[in-house]
């Protein structure tokens, strides 16, 4: 947590921003696994975060800007609750180190709100993404679920996203911990593949470097031989030789900042032809967009440059042909790379995401596109100092779009469907950093982790099925 004037500063800010109103924050709750007392591992909101640091289930918040008052809402333990968790500071307590003078009970906000959604002042709050606070506001503003999920304020989106886009010194200091972190996470990976280990056998190794350093996972981790699959969970494949195996993971500090990184590498000690061309091409694309990093560029831009470097990498390949810039423009490289070229990170690893894609990666006069690929580009608004943002290019070759785009001969004119007939079993590649726009360009957040085919070649021959010296 930081210090309370930190919190202070930032809620006046908001105020400016809005200028009138009862702007509500409400806390998460604890979230039941399978029965009422077994929780999942709580997490706050991000915004309740930012605004007042405080990481305790229960708690809800108050803005009132028209008054200048602000309170912090819950109920001290009871005994009862006391005898299982031990004693806990008092919401007096919590509230002072937010900088925080008022202080009230849920049944006091549960009147101060039913008073409020009868008379003239706006009542400010975000889109519930919990279950539990779109029942509490559905009680409290006495509206049906329907009209909750309807009724958030987009001034007040569009005021926190203004605040949490730019990243002051000391979440920058947070955030290179969680990205350490993670390249810790990253070089346990490297060192402890070999053939004949289980996936999941790596992935308690990655859980416990995050655990031991003090934090969590900012997202489930990511560790498959299966790298087309995007979003890959299962942990249940043997390891062999000729594998690739794909690690996407993150560390979350206890103040609640995210790591992001993802690396691609051999469960030999040594790359295979194939898979060193294909992976030295994204690692030229990743390169290639770094270096188009800079204030005033807009982010779908960095994507498209991106996506022509691989093009032009998959054209010497043999896998493309034809015109890159015409190719790019049909969309044929998302035969290979469907996703996005990066997203926002900060408190969330996709910063901000349940306050909407619209507000936090586009611009009233750029909307995020439709098509394949595209669609999934998380951010394309220009790039401003202060922001922090990943870069993860990527190759996939996912055999379900091949027979799908092939029975149809669609992009016939750029793809080789003939050659990319025998890379159906290939898998997937991705590379991905974290990095901080600065006024003159970008600078690379956390720890280098090994990344050309050189420097993994050399990690994977010293070290492989050795502890790294971090772990």
């Amino acid at each position: 947590m930081f210090n309370a004037t930190v919190y202070a500063e930032r809620r006046e800010k908001l105020k400016k921003s809005l200028g009138s109103g009862l702007v509500l924050f409400l806390g998460n709750e604890e979230s039941s696994i399978n029965f009422k007392d077994n929780w999942y591992h709580f997490r706050q909101d991000s915004n309740f975060l930012y605004f007042f640091g405080l990481s305790l289930p229960g708690l809800a918040a108050v803005i009132d800007v028209d008054n200048d008052k602000t309170t912090i809402y819950g109920d001290d333990l009871s005994i009862d609750a006391i005898v299982w968790t031990g004693p806990q500071p008092t919401i007096a307590a919590l509230a002072s180190r937010s900088g925080v003078r008022h202080t009230g009970t849920v049944k006091d906000l549960t009147l101060l709100l039913s008073g409020a959604s009868q008379g003239a002042q706006k009542i400010h709050y975000l889109p519930p993404y919990r279950p539990e606070n779109s029942l509490k506001l559905s009680a409290w503003l006495e509206m049906d679920q329907q009209t909750v999920s309807k009724g958030h304020s987009i001034p007040l989106i569009k005021a926190i996203v203004s605040q949490r886009s730019y990243k002051s010194e000391l979440e920058i200091t947070e955030i290179n911990k969680a990205v350490d972190i993670t390249a810790d996470m990253h070089l346990a990976a490297m060192t402890l593949v070999a053939e004949g280990k289980k996936e999941v056998e790596i992935v308690g190794a990655l859980h416990e470097v995050a655990i031991g350093a003090g934090g969590q996972l900012s997202f489930p981790v990511i560790f498959t031989k299966n790298g087309q699959i995007l979003h890959n969970h299962y942990h249940g494949n043997m390891l062999q030789n000729g594998d690739l195996v794909l690690v996407d993971c993150g560390a979350e500090t206890t103040s609640g900042y995210a790591g992001d990184m993802t690396r691609t590498f051999p469960v030999d000690d040594h790359f295979t032809t194939r898979q060193k061309e294909l992976y030295e091409i994204v690692v030229n694309a990743h390169d290639t967009a770094v270096k188009a990093l800079a204030p005033g560029i807009p982010f779908r831009e960095v994507h498209l440059t991106a996506c022509k470097a691989l093009t032009e990498g998959l054209k010497g390949a043999g896998l493309m042909t034809g015109d890159v810039d015409e190719a790019v423009a049909a969309g044929a490289h998302t035969m290979f790379f469907q996703c996005g070229l990066g997203h926002m990170m900060g408190l969330d690893v996709h910063d901000m995401e349940d306050l909407g894609e619209q507000y936090v990666g586009y611009t009233e006069t750029m909307k995020k596109s439709t098509a394949f690929g595209l669609k999934s580009l998380r951010l394309g608004r220009a790039l401003e100092p202060g922001f922090v943002l990943t870069i993860e290019p990527g190759i996939y070759i996912i055999p379900e779009l091949i027979d799908l785009w092939k029975s149809d001969n669609k992009h016939a004119a750029f793809i080789n469907y003939e050659k990319l007939e025998s890379y159906r079993d290939f898998g997937g590649i991705r590379v991905e950093e974290d990095f901080l726009i600065t006024e003159s360009g970008a600078r690379l957040l956390g720890k280098p982790v090994p990344k050309t085919v050189a420097e993994v070649e050399k990690t994977r021959v010293e070290s492989k099925g050795q502890l790294s010296p971090n772990f």
